[in-house]
């Protein structure tokens, strides 16, 4: 039986996708990466966060969770999560809208672009359980995937 895992994405089996692994026997975390080069502009007003694709997703069971966090060495880069730490529901592995993809949204905070190349390590996902609380009557399906399950 399949607890947790990685898969890779439809329509990126040929991108040259690694799989995140953890780097050491007592490391939290799944070190992950991004599976194309992106160019991340300088932070201003108005103006969103950029998606940095990984090629991946992710797989657990019912009752828990992964949060994808910002690798240490992020802000020397000058990059900061734009939600600060993501966290994503078993629902959204494999559904209609983007098959579970992990995307992270960063913002640059330093005053010229930042380049990130395919293969870097952007962050990291971490497994975790959860619990409910005795009233709770949750009835809802996801519909979609990244950010639909405030629509």
């Amino acid at each position: 039986m399949r607890h947790r895992g990685f898969e890779i994405v439809k329509g990126y089996e040929n991108a040259g996708v690694n799989l995140p692994v953890r780097k050491t026997s007592k490391a939290v975390g799944y070190d992950i990466e991004a599976i194309e080069d992106v160019v991340i502009p300088p932070f201003k007003n108005g103006i969103g966060p950029t998606i940095v694709k990984t090629g991946v997703k992710a797989y657990c069971e019912d009752d828990e969770w992964f949060m994808i966090i910002s690798r240490s060495s992020g802000p020397k880069k000058g990059l900061m999560l734009a939600n600060s730490l993501g966290a994503i529901d078993s629902d959204y592995y494999n559904n209609e809208t983007n098959d579970g993809h992990i995307l992270f949204q960063y913002y640059n905070m330093f005053d010229h672009d930042i380049t990130i190349k395919k293969g870097d390590a952007i962050g990291q996902v971490i497994f975790q359980k959860f619990l409910i609380t005795d009233d709770d009557k949750a009835e809802g399906v996801r519909k979609g995937g990244f950010g639909s399950t405030d629509k």
